[in-house]
């Protein structure tokens, strides 16, 4: 019991003071912030800092109802405080006497807490009063500076007025001062009535002096008058007088004189160079000089403008005058004597007559330069120019006009600064000018070429033979023609520039490859003539075509740029051996034509008992080949080589259709002595053609002798052997026509030696003979299948 008791007053106690606190809390806030406070109740001394009368005291001293009390608004926050101490206390109490004896101190504790409570609001009176008493100060002196802004307001109010009575009275005074400056102006005109009388012939006399080119008299006139009108000007305000209205026309017609003269300056330097310079005095004077009231007058840039298009008036009129097609080489020729000689009279004449900052013959050499640049282009985007016109405009671009006759020249003074040119030809007009020169000189020389070849052609149906040199050679103009045209054209180019030298030779070449491609079409035209009976000296006319393309191809390093590698001509030189083993194959035709009908009867037994056949081949071989001599070395070594081989593989031919079979040891006897006659009658009779020892393929005709004079069969074998050894195209069928040429070869026999023809060993590749059984057909083949297909094939 005792227990609950003290348990129950220390809760009471914890409660009050928590209410207290509270209650300190609400009284710290201001007066004006918490409504209902009770700052009556607490008396505020007076302190000696503040000096406030009483009447200042009331106004700013809250006024409360009695018996007001407006509680403070209910916070959450609060009750939670509230909730949290009176826990606290009671946790406190309970924990403090909680056992019986404890309770004979609680007095003591009662006592203490009442100190430390009373404590506390003195404190917080304190603190509340010191505070009070600052916001009282600060709304004193806010009521104060109140009051010195009303006064200030109320001063500002009484000059405002005093203003709008000033600005009345300067009003009135308006039409007074507009007579002051009436009568200003009055004075002033009175004074310079005078001068201003004398305007109007001034002007005259002016214009008069304009007229006769005295430029400096005209221009002192002109500022006299100009110097008039700006006195005249700030004393009327700005207000121009009629009788200056014509100034300002002086003034340009004056300019107009002075420019047109500097438009002259070259001819005014040879003639009267007192009034260039005069001309140029004026305007650099009158660049100078700043008019009132007007925009200044740049007669400077004006005079040096005149400069220029006066130059280019003289050079290059605008619109230009551009030559006409062909005449271009001569309007370059007069430009590269004209210009020149204006430098020279801008570096002799013009320069001293003109100030240095001027730079005159820097300004005549880029003007110059710029109308000679601008009918380029105005040229450039015309018609295409021809050959010849593009040419002379690239050749005098790129090399004439920086040269030493013009631009480059040594006489020209650093002055000039011609470094500083930009290129007459942009890289795209060089291209263009290249293209349209080479695709024109294409068109040329293919017409040339194909002029060369019709004259040629022509030649071939006459009823002479070609024609031939000193030495007795068959010899034509065509290839010297032919070499000429596109040398002629490679080398002048050589002039320009290397891309276009390399497109010309490139172009030269593509047009020989072409020529050679119609010459070969030409001859199998003319072998077409032939057969018709329409070409009487065709074999003749072949071996000169031979001669030509010996000469082409002897000749063809002169179209080698200097310093290129000879794989270039590749492709002509293997056009050039095209032709000319055309030209081979079809004389070889002709004599394989010829050569036919008398191989028709061989073998035979005629040919075994007498040599006539032979001497009939031999003649006429002898009488195809007797103009051979007329082809020059080396090329008569191949003809005559492949005639050789031609009458050879006719031979052979004949002997593998089957047409004699021996009947006994003696007719093999006397076959493979024929054989062996009809070899040296072969080599004798080539030989006294010309034709060296080593290209001669009659010996084949001894290798099949040793084959048919053989007399024990069962040898052949190694016979055979042999003579694949030699000629490793000879194949079973050959074999078996010379074994039937035989006579006496048993089925076993003729296996055998076939076999030892697949068995045997390998023929060695360095024999170096040509192939000939691979040529001759068995059985007997059509005309077309018999012709050679050597170096002429």
């Amino acid at each position: 019991m005792l227990s609950h008791l003290a348990s129950a007053e220390a809760q009471s106690r914890t409660a009050e003071r928590a209410k207290a606190s509270q209650r300190g809390q609400r009284n710290s806030q201001p007066a004006w912030a918490t409504p209902g406070s009770h700052l009556h109740s607490y008396h505020i001394s007076s302190s000696p800092r503040h000096t406030m009368d009483s009447a200042a005291k009331d106004r700013i001293q809250p006024t409360l109802l009695p018996g007001s009390s407006c509680p403070g608004p209910e916070w959450p926050e609060q009750e939670r405080a509230e909730q949290l101490a009176r826990g606290a206390a009671l946790k406190w109490a309970s924990g403090i006497f909680y056992r019986p004896e404890q309770l004979a101190r609680l007095g003591q504790y009662r006592s203490r807490e009442v100190q430390r409570t009373r404590f506390l609001e003195a404190r917080i009176k304190s603190v509340v009063q010191s505070y009070l008493e600052g916001v009282q100060t600060g709304v004193w002196q806010l009521a104060r500076a109140l009051e010195a802004v009303q006064g200030t307001r109320e001063a500002l109010s009484q000059a405002h007025h005093l203003l709008q009575g000033l600005s009345q009275t300067s009003q009135t005074l308006a039409p007074l001062r507009e007579r002051v400056v009436q009568h200003k102006q009055l004075q002033v005109l009175t004074q310079l009535l005078p001068r201003l009388q004398a305007v109007p012939a001034a002007m005259a006399h002016t214009q008069t002096l304009i007229d006769a080119q005295r430029f400096l008299e005209a221009y002192v006139s002109l500022r006299e008058l100009e110097q008039l009108q700006e006195e005249t000007w700030a004393p009327l305000g700005g207000l121009e007088l009629p009788v200056f209205q014509g100034l300002g026309l002086l003034a340009e017609a004056l300019g107009r004189a002075v420019e047109a003269a500097a438009g002259a300056a070259g001819r005014l330097a040879r003639e009267d160079p007192a009034l260039l310079v005069a001309a140029v005095r004026v305007a650099e004077v009158e660049t100078e000089r700043t008019i009132l009231g007007q925009v200044p007058r740049d007669w400077r840039q004006r005079c040096l403008r005149a400069l220029q298009e006066g130059l280019e008036r003289i050079h290059f009129s605008s619109p230009p005058v551009l030559p006409e097609p062909g005449a271009l080489a001569g309007w370059l020729e007069a430009l590269q004597v004209a210009l020149p000689a204006e430098l020279a009279t801008a570096e002799a004449l013009v320069a001293p007559c003109c100030p240095p900052h001027y730079n005159v013959v820097q300004l005549w050499a880029h003007t110059l330069h710029s109308g000679l640049r601008r009918s380029v282009q105005q040229l450039l985007s015309g018609p295409e120019l021809g050959a010849a016109d593009a040419f002379a405009l690239l050749h005098w671009a790129l090399h004439v006009y920086m040269g030493k006759e013009m631009m480059g020249n040594l006489e020209l003074g650093p002055e000039a600064d011609v470094s500083q040119l930009a290129p007459l030809l942009t890289p795209e007009n060089i291209e263009q000018l290249e293209a349209a020169f080479v695709a024109q000189v294409q068109v040329s020389v293919a017409q040339w070429l194909q002029k060369a070849l019709d004259g040629e052609v022509a030649e071939w149906s006459k009823e002479q033979e070609p024609n031939t040199d000193p030495s007795g050679f068959y010899h034509s103009p065509m290839p010297a023609i032919v070499l000429q045209i596109l040398a002629e054209n490679i080398q002048v180019t050589s002039l320009i520039s290397d891309s276009l030298h390399r497109r010309v030779h490139d172009m030269a070449l593509s047009e020989l490859a072409a020529f050679l491609r119609s010459f070969s079409d030409a001859l199998i035209r003319f072998s077409r003539d032939h057969l018709r009976g329409e070409a009487p000296h065709y074999v003749p006319y072949l071996l000169a075509a031979f001669n030509h393309q010996s000469a082409l191809s002897s000749s063809l390093s002169v179209l080698l740029p200097d310093g290129e590698a000879s794989g270039v001509l590749a492709p002509i030189e293997s056009a050039l051996d095209d032709v000319q083993r055309r030209i081979c194959r079809l004389v070889l035709e002709a004599l394989q034509v010829e050569l036919q009908p008398l191989f028709a009867s061989l073998p035979s037994r005629q040919w075994l008992l007498s040599s006539e056949l032979l001497d009939g081949v031999c003649e006429q071989t002898s009488h195809f080949c007797q103009d051979f001599w007329r082809v020059r070395k080396p090329a008569v070594q191949l003809l005559l080589a492949e005639a050789e081989r031609t009458v050879v593989l006719q031979y052979l031919r004949a002997l593998m259709q089957g047409r004699l079979v021996c009947r006994g040891a003696d007719e093999r006897t006397q076959a493979a002595e024929r054989l062996r006659h009809d070899a040296a009658q072969l080599k004798e009779l080539f030989l006294g053609l010309g034709l060296e020892e080593s290209a001669h393929c009659a010996p084949v005709l001894l290798a099949l002798r040793e084959l048919l004079n053989l007399h024990d069969p069962t040898l052949l074998g190694l016979e055979v052997a042999g003579l694949r050894q030699k000629f490793p195209d000879v194949s079973e069928d050959h074999v078996s026509a010379l074994l039937d040429l035989r006579g006496d070869v048993s089925r076993e026999h003729r296996q055998a030696a076939l076999s030892s023809l697949q068995a045997g060993p390998p023929p060695s590749p360095s024999t170096g003979r040509r192939a000939l059984f691979s040529l001759v057909p068995t059985p007997t083949p059509s005309l077309s299948s018999c012709l050679p297909s050597g170096p002429c094939s």
